[in-house]
C-alpha cells in the first residue's frame, strides 16, 4: 500500500496533425500519433508527449481543472491484484495508472483485493474519495467488486455491477449487441459437462459439421486471451477444449472470422462519449494471445487501422453503440474483426481494459495526442464532479 503525491498537470486540448499511418512495434514507452480527425467525440486531450506530432495547436479546455491543492487533498484508491489468472496484468495496470495520477498531483494509494480491503474502505482515516478498480478477470470484471463498493458507498470509476456482469458473459453480450444492430460471429455455448455426458468425440464431430472450420474456442468469461485457441483442423479441437476448460467450465465455440483484428476504446468524460482511434493488431502467428498482449516484441499496431475511412467510422460508431447497449460507463474497449466484406464483427467489450505499458487503450490514447497523466486526471475529475454515491 503506497501513498504518494506528484506534480500537478495542466489539461489542454491537442489537435493532432495529419501523418501517415504509423507502424508501431511494442517497446517500452512507445508513443504514437494518429491521422487528423480519427477521434469521435470531443475528448479531454492533454499536453503532447515528446513523440506527438510536431507543433500541435492547443486550446485550454473550459472543463474545470482541479488545482494542485485540490488534487493533493483528494484520495484516490487503485484496487488491483486479486487472485484471478490475470493477477499480474492487474498489478501492472494498477501501478501504471497510479503512477500517472501521482504525476498529475493526486494523493494515490494502491491496495490488493484481500482481507484488509474492507477495513481500509470503512475506516474514516483511509476511506477514499474515489476508487478506480483495476482488477482483471473474475471479481474485477464480473461486477462483484462494484457491488462491494456500492454497499460501502464508495464512489468508483467504471461501469456499474449489472452492466459489468452483462459484458463479462460473452454469449450474453453478443446477444445484446446483436439486438442493437451489430454483427457478431455465429457461435454456440457448451459446458464441459456436455462433452462428458454426450461423448467428447461426438460433440466435436457435430461442431465441425454444424459450425464449420475454422473455429475460435474461448471461455465464456475471462480475459487476456487465456484459454483461447484458433482451431483450423478438427484434430486440434480436443486440446483446444482442454485449454479452454482450464480457465472456465463453459466454452464459447465461435465461427472464426478471417480479417483485421481491431480494438476501439471508448471514454466518457463530462457526459461526452469519446471513441479513440481504431487500433489494428498484427501478430506474427495471427493470434493475439497472452504473450502477444503483454510481451514487447514483434506485435505491430496500426493506428488508425488499415481499413477504408468509412470502415473506421463504422468501427467507432459500433464501439459507441456497444458501450451504450451494454449500459457501460466511463471506460470500455470493444474488440472486432473486420471481415472480408469490410463488416466489423463484434467479439467482446471489456469493462476494465488493460492499462499496462503494452495495453491497447493507452496506445490508442497516445496516438490521439493525449498525455496519459492528464487524460486519467480528466476521467477522475469527471467522476468526482458527479458526486456518485450508493447505486449511482
Amino acid at each position: 500500500m503506497v501513498k504518494k503525491v506528484g506534480k500537478p498537470a495542466t489539461v489542454q486540448r491537442v489537435a493532432a496533425q495529419s501523418v501517415a499511418t504509423p507502424v508501431v512495434k511494442r517497446t517500452e514507452g512507445v508513443q504514437i500519433s494518429a491521422k487528423e480527425g480519427d477521434i469521435m467525440g470531443s475528448g479531454r486531450s492533454a499536453n503532447p508527449s515528446a513523440n506527438s506530432p510536431a507543433n500541435p495547436s492547443t486550446e485550454t479546455l473550459t472543463h474545470h481543472v482541479w488545482s494542485a491543492k485540490e488534487r493533493k487533498d483528494t484520495s484516490i484508491l487503485v484496487v488491483c491484484g486479486g487472485l484471478s489468472h490475470e493477477r499480474d496484468v492487474s498489478l501492472s495496470s494498477g501501478h501504471r495508472v497510479a503512477g500517472f495520477l501521482e504525476d498529475a498531483g493526486w494523493t494515490v494509494a494502491l491496495h490488493d483485493m484481500d482481507s484488509e480491503l474492507l477495513d481500509y474502505l470503512s475506516d474514516p482515516a483511509t476511506h477514499p474519495d474515489l476508487v478506480w478498480p483495476l482488477l482483471h478477470g473474475a471479481n474485477g470484471e464480473d461486477g462483484s467488486i462494484r457491488d462491494i463498493l456500492e454497499m460501502e458507498d464508495v464512489p468508483y470509476l467504471g461501469s456499474r455491477a449489472k452492466a459489468s456482469r452483462t459484458a463479462w458473459s460473452k454469449p450474453i453480450a453478443k446477444n445484446v449487441v446483436r439486438k442493437a444492430g451489430l454483427h457478431t460471429p455465429h457461435s454456440v455455448t457448451l459446458p464441459e459437462s456436455m462433452f462428458r455426458e454426450l461423448g467428447a468425440t461426438k460433440v466435436i464431430d457435430l461442431l465441425v459439421n454444424s459450425v464449420g472450420l475454422p473455429l475460435f474456442i474461448k471461455p465464456t468469461m475471462g480475459g487476456s486471451a487465456m484459454g483461447c485457441t484458433l482451431v483450423t483442423d478438427a484434430e486440434q479441437l480436443p486440446q483446444a477444449m482442454v485449454s479452454c476448460f482450464a480457465y472456465g467450465s463453459v466454452a464459447l465455440v465461435e465461427k472464426a472470422v478471417v480479417g483485421a483484428e481491431v480494438s476501439v476504446s471508448v471514454l466518457e468524460i463530462d457526459g461526452e462519449l469519446v471513441a479513440l482511434p481504431p487500433l489494428e493488431i498484427d501478430t506474427p502467428n495471427g493470434t493475439y494471445d497472452y504473450d502477444a498482449r503483454y510481451t514487447p516484441g514483434p506485435t505491430e499496431f496500426f493506428i488508425p487501422a488499415r481499413v477504408e475511412r468509412s470502415i473506421l467510422d463504422d468501427l467507432r460508431s459500433e464501439a459507441l453503440t456497444a458501450h451504450k447497449a451494454l449500459g457501460l460507463r466511463d471506460i470500455s474497449r470493444t474488440d472486432f474483426i473486420v471481415d472480408e466484406h469490410g463488416i466489423p464483427q463484434f467479439l467482446e467489450s471489456n469493462v476494465t481494459p488493460g492499462m499496462t505499458d503494452t495495453s491497447l487503450l493507452p496506445e490508442s490514447a497516445l496516438a490521439a495526442g493525449y498525455h496519459l497523466a492528464d487524460l486519467y486526471s480528466s476521467m477522475v475529475e469527471s467522476v468526482l464532479a458527479q458526486n456518485r454515491h450508493r447505486g449511482a
